[in-house]
């Protein structure tokens, strides 16, 4: 049947003996999709990541634990490419990964690697780089609905922002940190963040003294009594009363008390061996707080020490507080 609507135009009315079945172009929920398209090798990596055992997201745990002790010990200088191809594996088994339950263990993995990542950036000196990965490291605790991972990294993301020269920005941030579905955060975890906003608002001068040390003395009451040296809800905090007396003593020798003396020398006796880059920290502190005795070779002898352990580990961000050091000696 033919319908003229226009002169020179005919439309035809389909028909069931047009051929015309009515049926849209696109598969049917359940029909089997024709091969091509590239939706083998989707489907193949949705399947992967979907099954991904227990035994390979260990496997991820695993290497980011076997990297965080590397680091510690022989500095993350030597580790951007072993890096780098760790995180693009868990990235990759992520995007692949459908439904929530099986994203949120690898996005948890991915977000206490990110934060190690970031930090290992930040002392090599790359701070776009760090700024990127804790950025990384948020958006996969948000999709992990860890509040923990997201809360240290944003705290740790403030000191990205206080050796950029934006101390009270970097404050704001950690204060933030803390504010984070707070009820949900481990003791150890509130610790080390009160402790990091007492070391930010130390470094941001004399204003903020007063802020500095009611930071300490709330990270002092939190920090809880079980005889840990790590928070079991979350790896990547190692925080007992030794670190802790190493972060006190670096907060008092930025405001300039002699009291940092005696907790910097507790703290690099009972120090851990193997944080070879913590100790150019202390013994930059040291040098710090010497000379407000007047005892300049004594500074001289701890600046050597940091300059050691900093060029042993390849850090530059301890390189250049060396440098910043060196010339006020």
């Amino acid at each position: 049947m033919h319908v003229r609507t226009h002169p020179g135009i005919v439309l035809r009315r389909p028909e069931a003996d047009d051929g015309f079945t009515g049926r849209p172009p696109f598969p049917d929920v359940g029909e089997v999709r024709p091969a091509g398209g590239g939706y083998e090798e989707l489907l193949s990596r949705i399947d992967s990541s979907s099954s991904l055992s227990e035994s390979t997201l260990g496997s991820f745990l695993d290497q980011t634990e076997l990297l965080r002790t590397m680091d510690r010990q022989m500095g993350a200088a030597g580790l951007v490419d072993q890096m780098n191809g760790h995180l693009a594996a868990m990235e990759d088994a992520l995007t692949f990964a459908v439904l929530p339950s099986a994203r949120r263990p690898i996005a948890a993995a991915l977000a206490g690697a990110s934060t190690l990542a970031a930090w290992q950036a930040l002392d090599a000196g790359a701070v776009e780089r760090a700024w990127r990965r804790y950025e990384l490291a948020k958006k996969a605790a948000q999709d992990a609905e860890s509040p923990l991972y997201l809360a240290h990294a944003m705290g740790e993301q403030a000191y990205v922002l206080a050796d950029a020269g934006r101390p009270l920005l970097a404050i704001e941030l950690v204060r933030d940190a803390q504010r984070t579905q707070a009820e949900r955060q481990s003791p150890r975890l509130r610790t080390w963040l009160a402790a990091a906003e007492a070391e930010l608002c130390a470094a941001a001068g004399v204003d903020m003294a007063s802020e500095a040390r009611a930071a300490l003395e709330r990270a002092e009451s939190l920090l809880p009594d079980d005889g840990e040296v790590r928070d079991p809800d979350m790896l990547s905090i190692f925080l007992n009363t030794g670190h802790l007396t190493r972060w006190r003593g670096n907060v008092l020798a930025k405001l300039g008390e002699e009291s940092a003396m005696d907790e910097l020398y507790n703290s690099l006796n009972s120090a851990d061996p193997s944080f070879v880059r913590a100790s150019a920290g202390v013994h930059c502190d040291l040098t710090q707080a010497h000379p407000a005795r007047g005892e300049l070779d004594q500074a001289r002898s701890h600046l050597q020490r940091a300059r050691l352990a900093a060029n042993r580990t390849g850090s530059v961000r301890y390189r250049q507080r060396v440098d910043l050091l060196t010339g006020r000696l």
